[in-house]
């Protein structure tokens, strides 16, 4: 075998050994990125877990109508589940259902 046939396949196998090195590291960049994505989407999903579960545990959901001033009241049947009293601090998160019709005549 001569000496330029000998270089060239030496440059043939360099040429796969770093084709396949740029593979690996391809193939584990992507690895690395799926085990962060993953990460996150599992943090994502335990953090709304436990806003759920806050909700549902210590916390009543129902309907009720703005009276005069803003004021709404909480049914007696939540106060007494939750033992909510007079003077209390409660938090509450508004979600607007449907709007009163204005007469506009």
């Amino acid at each position: 075998m001569n000496q330029s046939t000998s270089m060239s396949n030496e440059n043939e196998e360099n040429k796969d050994i770093d084709f396949k090195k740029s593979i690996e590291k391809a193939a584990e960049f992507q690895q690395d990125l799926l085990r962060q994505f993953s990460t996150i989407q599992y943090n994502a999903f335990q953090n709304m877990f436990s806003s759920l579960q806050g909700f549902t545990n210590y916390n009543a959901m129902f309907k009720t109508t703005v009276q005069t001033g803003g004021r709404i009241s909480i049914p007696e049947a939540e106060r007494n589940a939750l033992g909510i009293e007079e003077g209390d601090l409660v938090q509450v998160i508004i979600i607007p259902l449907t709007r009163k019709k204005k007469n506009t005549s």
